[in-house]
């Protein structure tokens, strides 16, 4: 009866033992659960406070950006501003000028009409004057024959002997001040010429390199220019015959080549490419396509306006595709096409200067750098491959000759091929017109002074003017007056020979002599 009773006691106390561990884990249960709510409640709080806080840093960030975006547009605007100012005060200054030269031409003429109508007075002086000595040698003539009594024609030959002497005399002193005269006043009148024609036509340039750059709207663009193991890059290469650059450039990437369409045709390509979308081999191959024939019919609407621009008509079709060309395709960063109207201008400026016809000047001028549109594509001078070309679409032997003759490869046939060159030799080497690295401009003018200073004679010599004037200083003791000239040619002619250059390069000669005395 006992052990029942133990056992019933520790059964009693094994559910006690139970039912107070059972309320022992409720009891931290709920401080755990507890725990988590308060737990989660102050995360929720925090994700809160911090979404505030971004919210606010957002828009402070964002307020900043506008601003700093206004201000630049701002300073774009104000920079606009000043430009459009600068131009309108040269547009004025140019007005003003031609005001002045037109107001000069016109007293210019009337100085003509009154110099021609004292000339006409004189004239009839002359006639009157040459008659009354007519009269006298009559006269003469007879005394001379009663006083010497010798017959009228013995008399009439020693006259005219004596008469011929004294004329040759006369003509002889005459004819060395005219000469002198004339080259006096054609110095001056080509001078002002000159002048004219280059400030008449000072223009400036925008010109084109090696690469164009093309912009993308984000860095995934990259991706899907470059394609699926390079697919969409490689096509587009081969289509369009340049090079896709893309490297570590932020939104950007750079079209290479030499050919200056192609290169245009590219980039206007791959900037329809990146506004479609649509990125693959088949569509890259239709766009390009699409793309050239729109060039094409574009290099025909620029060469049209620039035959309107200069005034020249007739042209063949095949001519004005080439001239559109020309807008591509720049020189020593000189844009050819304008320096083509420049040209024609100018021809034409120095033709009515000298009383030939200006329209077949220009087109002289116009047409002349015509074959360097197909010197990308042809073996041979742009000069004799353009006259060839132009000669097979119907243009004159003038044309054809100044075309071939600008840069001497043939000799000149007429005058016209004559004011090609000077034009071309203007425009191209007037102040502005050209551009080159500073690494080549040095180089270019230390070869010039190296040259000068290989002749015998030479003390010193210094490259002037941009590289347009060499100047030299000889020793006055080894080389005289006379020697001076031939060391200006000859170093001039090394100059032709060893050195590639725009425009010409004058060389200048300065022999000194001092003569010293001491008084005591």
């Amino acid at each position: 009866m006992s052990t029942y009773m133990i056992g019933g006691a520790f059964f009693a106390l094994g559910i006690i033992v139970s039912l107070f561990i059972n309320f022992i884990k409720r009891t931290t249960d709920n401080r755990n659960i507890l725990r988590s709510n308060e737990l989660a409640k102050k995360i929720i709080d925090d994700a809160r406070q911090e979404s505030e806080n971004l919210k606010k840093s957002a828009a402070l960030e964002a307020k900043e950006e506008w601003y700093k975006t206004q201000k630049k547009y701002e300073e774009e605007i104000n920079s606009r501003k000043k430009e459009l100012y600068s131009l309108e005060k040269e547009y004025n200054d140019r007005s003003l000028n031609l005001d002045k030269r037109l107001e000069t031409l016109e007293r210019r003429d009337n100085n003509l009409h009154k110099f021609e109508k004292d000339l006409r007075l004189e004239e009839e002086k002359i006639t009157r004057k040459k008659d009354e000595f007519d009269s006298l040698i009559e006269q003469q003539n007879r005394k001379l024959s009663e006083i010497a009594k010798l017959s009228r024609e013995e008399a009439i030959q020693i006259l005219k002997n004596n008469l011929k002497n004294k004329a040759r005399n006369e003509a002889a002193k005459a004819v060395r001040s005219i000469a002198e005269s004339t080259k006096q006043d054609a110095n001056k009148l080509v001078a002002q010429i000159l002048a004219t024609a280059v400030q008449r036509m000072s223009v400036d340039y925008v010109s084109e390199t090696t690469v164009s750059v093309v912009s993308l709207p984000d860095e995934e663009m990259k991706g899907r220019i470059i394609g699926r193991e390079g697919r969409n890059i490689r096509c587009f290469e081969k289509a369009s015959g340049i090079d896709l650059i893309i490297d570590d450039t932020p939104e950007a990437v750079v079209l290479s080549g030499f050919d200056p369409i192609r290169r245009e045709i590219a980039r206007l390509s791959l900037e329809k490419l990146i506004s479609d979308g649509r990125i693959h081999p088949g569509r890259i191959e239709q766009v390009i396509e699409k793309t050239t024939k729109e060039m094409n019919e574009n290099l025909v609407k620029i060469g049209e306006k620039a035959c309107m621009e200069t005034n020249i008509h007739n042209i063949s079709p095949n001519l004005v595709k080439l001239i559109g060309r020309l807008k591509y395709r720049t020189s020593y960063g000189q844009n050819i096409l304008q320096h083509s109207i420049e040209t024609a201008w100018v021809c034409g400026i120095l033709a009515v200067e000298i009383g030939l016809d200006q329209e077949l000047a220009r087109r002289c001028g116009f047409l002349h750098d015509i074959g360097k549109a197909l010197d990308h594509e042809y073996d041979g001078s742009h000069a004799k491959l353009g006259a060839d070309f132009s000669r097979r679409n119907g243009e004159s032997k003038i044309v054809i000759n100044a075309i071939e003759a600008h840069h001497e490869e043939v000799e000149y046939q007429s005058i016209y091929a004559v004011l090609t060159q000077t034009s071309d030799a203007i425009s191209g080497a007037r102040p502005g017109a050209r551009r080159e690295m500073l690494e080549t401009y040095m180089k270019r003018l230390g070869k010039m002074e190296e040259i000068a200073n290989s002749i015998e004679g030479v003390n010193k010599s210094y490259a002037i003017q941009a590289g347009r004037e060499l100047r030299i200083i000889v020793d006055p003791v080894s080389v005289s007056d006379e020697k001076t000239a031939y060391i200006a040619s000859d170093i001039a002619e090394k100059i032709e020979k060893e050195m590639q250059y725009p425009g010409q390069i004058k060389v200048l000669v300065i022999r000194e002599t001092r003569q010293t005395a001491v008084a005591k």
